[in-house]
């Protein structure tokens, strides 16, 4: 452990790890902003900042919410790529839908329930995002939650 420390405190002091955080952060929560306005009429949950893997909010219909279902747009740290996941409130229900959907004719990654995995389906909006243009990636990612939220409605 003291090596990963040592190793982490040389980065943090290059400055280059805060700036990048700074920005995805920065990026997440005005993506927030930006989904709320394009759905006035579904809840947005909190902005779950993570460990540096992944960052995270959910959008919700009344329609999801009472199937105890929510999308989450999710930044992945390591991958810098954005996707857009059908989540469970809790692993129950993830369990319930894994297996509903698991002989569906599916467009979508299909997870499985095991520990760790916090998705039910998976879609991979972007590969290394430009946070320069974001209106042009808030659009993107947009589009995309539009598109996959309609589809797994028609699967639900």
């Amino acid at each position: 452990m003291n090596k990963d420390i040592i190793d982490y405190n040389e980065q943090i002091k290059k400055g280059h790890i805060q700036k990048a955080y700074r920005t995805i952060m920065g990026f997440m929560s005005a993506l927030k902003t930006h989904i709320s306005k394009k759905f006035p009429n579904y809840l947005l949950t909190s902005l779950y900042p993570g460990y540096m893997d992944m960052t995270y909010f959910a959008i919700m219909s009344e329609s999801l919410k009472k199937k105890q279902l929510k999308i989450a747009i999710v930044y992945l740290h390591e991958q810098n790529a954005f996707e857009v996941w059908l989540s469970a409130v809790n692993k129950n229900v993830q369990k319930k839908y894994v297996n509903q959907l698991k002989d569906a004719p599916l467009k979508y990654k299909l997870s499985s329930a095991k520990p760790g995995v916090d998705s039910i389906l998976e879609l991979r909006i972007i590969d290394n995002p430009d946070f320069d243009q974001a209106e042009k990636t808030y659009v993107i990612i947009e589009n995309a939650v539009t598109r996959f939220m309609n589809e797994i409605l028609s699967y639900l």
